[in-house]
């Protein structure tokens, strides 16, 4: 006696899910998952100098409309040029070296500059608009860190330096 076969027996169907379509025509890009391969990253994308990123979440690959996601290189012995990135959070996750994050502070009334120094694992949550860059200190290290932001694409606005926010400045508050 033989065990009666799946339902569709093409590598295509999904015997799990027999309700399914057999995707001859693909769902919009709102209706499905996407899978983004580390392959497939796409590099054009807004840039800063000593930096390369690479979206992997965008409206135009998945059509996401509140998130954008991806990667950021950066060589050794690198800092990336001054930049904020708009109206957009941003959060980091260092995948890979030792890469530095520089901002000015004034919560002393004197700006001075602070060096937040992480390593894989760590997180680094940047507001919008606040000016800052990465460094990668190491001779021989790349350092690798995947990016999330609250908006759909990369925004990069580069600045000639670094500067305080403003903290009553409507963009200090999001407004």
């Amino acid at each position: 006696m033989t065990s009666p076969s799946p339902v569709g027996d093409s590598p295509e169907h999904d015997a799990f899910h027999p309700d399914l379509p057999d995707h001859d025509t693909p769902a919009p890009l709102r209706a499905r998952l996407h899978h983004i391969r580390a392959g497939e990253l796409d590099a054009d994308t807004a840039q800063t100098g000593g930096m390369r990123r690479f979206a992997a979440i965008s409206g135009s690959s998945v059509g996401s409309e509140r998130i954008w996601m991806g990667q950021t290189h950066v060589a050794p012995e690198t800092a990336s040029s001054n930049h904020h990135h708009g109206a957009s959070e941003t959060a980091i996750h260092v995948v890979k070296g030792h890469p530095e994050f520089v901002f000015l502070d004034d919560s002393t009334g004197t700006p001075e500059e602070v060096r937040l120094r992480t390593s894989p694992g760590d997180y680094i949550f940047v507001p919008p608009f606040v000016p800052h860059r990465e460094e990668n200190p190491s001779p021989d290290e790349e350092a690798v860190v995947v990016i999330a932001r609250s908006t759909q694409e990369a925004i990069v606005v580069n600045l000639p330096e670094l500067y305080v926010l403003d903290p009553n400045s409507p963009s200090a508050d999001g407004n």
